[in-house]
């Protein structure tokens, strides 16, 4: 799998936020749901220099909706794949607007 195509993004919810500010330093990621523990830890090392301890790994279930008389279900959240990164206390921090092209 290509490096570029591992990380989507970051998750930016409350909890997210808190892991980040706490001196854990660990960052919650969107990645692709074929991606790997060792496939992200060597795309964040490769693209942001950063050092990675930890890598846990979590699938998030697809929301669904039942409507109508024959029950019928309409997804309204696809399933995903999240990842929670721990740096390393001598890593930099982890600044997903700096993308290093190699």
């Amino acid at each position: 799998m290509s490096y570029a195509r591992i990380i989507l993004g970051p998750v930016v919810t409350e909890k997210a936020e808190r892991l980040k500010a706490a001196a854990r330093h660990a960052y919650t990621l969107w990645v692709a749901k074929s991606a790997t523990k060792v496939d992200v830890k060597s795309a964040l090392e490769h693209f942001y220099d950063i050092e990675v301890a930890s890598v846990r790994v979590m699938r998030t279930r697809s929301k669904r909706r039942s409507f109508g008389a024959a029950a019928q279900t309409m997804v309204k959240r696809a399933a995903m794949k999240k990842v929670i990164v721990t740096l390393k206390s001598k890593s930099k921090p982890l600044d997903l607007a700096t993308f290093k092209h190699a």
